[in-house]
């Protein structure tokens, strides 16, 4: 399965993004999908997923109560709706398909990756 990441931009501190992951080439009701950042220096670290089995929400508590994620089967797509967002939340974000259902924080669990997009937050 092919991914394409967008909705990445620069946005003032408070403000909110709405990432998109599309997908193609594949059974896409199948694959539980994950977003992951990476900041410059720092590791990928686990943002959001949301399972394919029933569609279960997993947060990092970075960013619970300000991150929503969603998909729509129909549309084969997965949007990140970044609120309240912060400085500290600037990275290239990454998602991911997963076949698992469980224990999807975990980015082993990933096979497929799309392409990043920028996310930059001023103060």
């Amino acid at each position: 399965v092919q991914l394409q990441a967008s909705g990445g931009g620069l946005v003032q501190a408070g403000g909110s993004l709405r990432l998109s992951c599309a997908a193609s080439g594949g059974t896409f009701s199948i694959y539980s999908i994950g977003w992951f950042r990476q900041a410059p220096g720092k590791e990928r670290g686990f943002v959001a997923a949301i399972s394919y089995r029933d569609r279960t929400r997993t947060y990092a508590d970075s960013v619970k109560g300000r991150f929503t994620i969603s998909r729509d089967n129909a549309k084969n797509t997965v949007y990140l709706q970044m609120n309240s967002l912060k400085p500290e939340d600037t990275a290239t974000y990454y998602c991911a398909a997963s076949g698992y259902y469980n224990d999807i924080w975990e980015a082993r669990k990933y096979d497929y990756w799309g392409q990043g997009t920028q996310v930059t937050v001023s103060s």
